[in-house]
């Protein structure tokens, strides 16, 4: 039997962090794949991880893992942390806010299960899923990061800065990753795009983004950051292990 690892990177998450998971839990996966929930607490300064010790108390959980940072490190770290925890066959990352549906994880892991991709990324700008109309200028950033991020790669995505992206597990755990705030994303790509016979795939899910007043936490100085590391993880530090 297959098992799907779905790290879920929280930072003072402590109000909707129950939504998310009770959506993670509820989620039925195809393919006669099983999950694994590995919860990484980024040393959050609310009470994220009294809730999260509740919830998992409460509901009785078996297949689910809860990690703390000590000293708040980033997404990354905490992904990275995540990964190295992870003992599925294929792994994901699960944002815990509420702006990605776990409901669409089958839609992700079918190219996969059906032989024809090792790396699925879940675009936001591609297919007919429902999409809030939010930020016009972060828009058109996401847009211009998967530009430059695609002319170094030379691969042909739409949404690079994605959340959802499924993994065969042996390869993104086969990958060093260095980024330990928002530079995982370019940082992953890059390495993913030299990965050796790598097959990428991508399919459109839905998005339900957060306002900066509901909890949103991406911003310009952000965008920066990925700047300089899609030019440094496609220029200046090639190695992928």
């Amino acid at each position: 039997m297959k098992v799907l690892s779905i790290i879920i990177p929280a930072y003072n998450e402590a109000k909707t962090i129950h939504l998310i998971l009770d959506k993670v839990i509820e989620t039925k996966l195809n393919f006669d794949i099983q999950k694994e929930i590995i919860i990484v607490n980024d040393c959050s300064k609310d009470n994220t991880q009294e809730v999260l010790e509740e919830y998992i108390a409460k509901n009785n959980i078996k297949n689910i893992r809860l990690h703390k940072h000590e000293i708040n490190q980033g997404k990354g770290a905490a992904i990275h942390n995540g990964i190295k925890l992870a003992t599925g066959d294929y792994l994901i990352v699960q944002d815990a806010d509420l702006e990605y549906d776990p409901n669409e994880y089958n839609i992700l892991l079918k190219p996969i299960i059906d032989g024809f991709a090792d790396v699925v990324y879940g675009s936001r700008f591609m297919g007919g899923k429902p999409h809030r109309i939010l930020f016009f200028w972060h828009t058109i950033g996401n847009k211009f990061l998967t530009l430059l991020s695609n002319m170094f790669t030379n691969l042909n995505l739409t949404d690079m800065e994605t959340c959802y992206k499924v993994f065969r597990s042996e390869i993104i755990k086969g990958i060093k990753l260095k980024e330990n705030r928002f530079g995982f994303e370019p940082e992953i790509t890059a390495k993913i795009s030299r990965y050796p016979n790598v097959r990428i795939y991508e399919v459109g899910i839905s998005y339900y983004g957060r306002t900066y007043e509901e909890g949103k936490k991406i911003g310009w100085r952000d965008g920066f950051r990925a700047i300089f590391c899609i030019l440094k993880y496609n220029i200046f530090d090639k190695k992928i292990n």
